[in-house]
């Protein structure tokens, strides 16, 4: 047990925002009310947000997550998830005459529809994102023949388009701009006509996590991220933890997967979540925290957020 000398030189800052942000509290919202509505089993296509803890729950709850829509059975409900789906998905589920909801997040949605109407107006669009990612594979999916993935440095090389006057840049919602721009830089190289999306698409939400925590970082010799590893936002705020100065940086499930030796010789610990993150699991690591002779936490708010995303309308018309 430490001494109180110890207990006093001992820091906690919780990063604020954090956590569910409005697209995720209404995907996992979605899925909740076609239960009350339609009973259990509702089926998903994919998890409905990138996280363990919220996909074990809902399916605790009659919810069937599902790979592809040929697992579904006929006339089944079946939502899509929050990281959005292909014109493709969208047929072969109305072929299977399945009662589809849609949780797209509007973010992601809104990169669908600049991609339909680039691609409309003869354009190469040129998507920054990562390769095998459910969010890029859907966007990639609205224009096959007209979008290109730009996820590694070769791909930047080599990446062809068909017009160097008519090129755009888009991207995945949940990256870094650092890391956009990287690539855009390098892009813009090769095609120096390449133009900029009407309006950033990463996500309000990244950002003012990825801000939370480089405001904290910087007094940090360890960083807590609380997410899944599947999580991309959650993945960002651990580089962006360690680019802004923090002395290690970790991204944690949950308190299984705290390792006691990272909090040898740490004097300040920071804490967050991926946009996709229960409170409650936040909460567990605190606890974990304080049972070990932690201090509470001083919130450290860099931004307030109220953004709230209306449900889907088929729900509401089936409800």
């Amino acid at each position: 047990m430490p001494n109180c000398e110890d207990r006093t030189t001992r820091k906690i800052l919780l990063a604020a925002p954090r956590g569910f942000c409005a697209g995720v509290d209404r995907a996992i919202r979605t899925v909740e009310i076609a239960l009350e509505t339609y009973g259990a089993p509702v089926y998903v296509r994919k998890q409905i947000v990138h996280n363990t803890h919220v996909v074990a729950d809902l399916s605790n709850r009659g919810a069937i997550f599902v790979e592809e829509v040929d697992e579904v059975p006929e006339g089944s409900v079946l939502v899509f998830s929050a990281h959005g789906v292909s014109p493709a998905v969208r047929t072969a589920s109305a072929e299977r005459d399945l009662r589809t909801i849609d949780a797209t997040c509007p973010l992601v949605t809104k990169v669908h529809q600049e991609v339909v109407r680039y691609a409309d107006a003869g354009y190469d669009v040129l998507l920054v994102g990562h390769e095998g990612h459910e969010e890029v594979d859907g966007t990639l999916g609205e224009a096959p023949d007209r979008v290109r993935l730009v996820d590694t440095e070769r791909d930047v090389a080599e990446v062809a388009v068909a017009d160097p006057g008519k090129v755009v840049w888009l991207s995945q919602t949940t990256l870094t701009p650092d890391e956009v721009m990287h690539r855009v830089d390098g892009l813009r190289t090769r095609f120096p006509l390449l133009e900029n999306p009407p309006s950033s698409d990463i996500c309000y939400a990244s950002l003012n996590r990825q801000a939370a925590v480089e405001r904290i970082a910087p007094e940090c010799d360890l960083v807590l991220v609380v997410g899944s590893r599947n999580s991309s936002n959650s993945l960002r705020l651990v580089e962006v933890a360690l680019r802004a100065g923090a002395r290690a940086a970790h991204l944690v499930d949950g308190t299984a997967d705290l390792d006691e030796s990272w909090l040898d010789g740490v004097g300040t610990v920071g804490i967050t979540a991926g946009a996709s993150a229960p409170e409650h699991l936040v909460r567990q690591v605190i606890g974990h925290l304080a049972e070990r002779g932690w201090p509470r936490p001083d919130e450290v708010v860099t931004a307030e957020e109220g953004q709230v995303f209306a449900l889907p309308r088929d729900l509401h018309s089936s409800s």
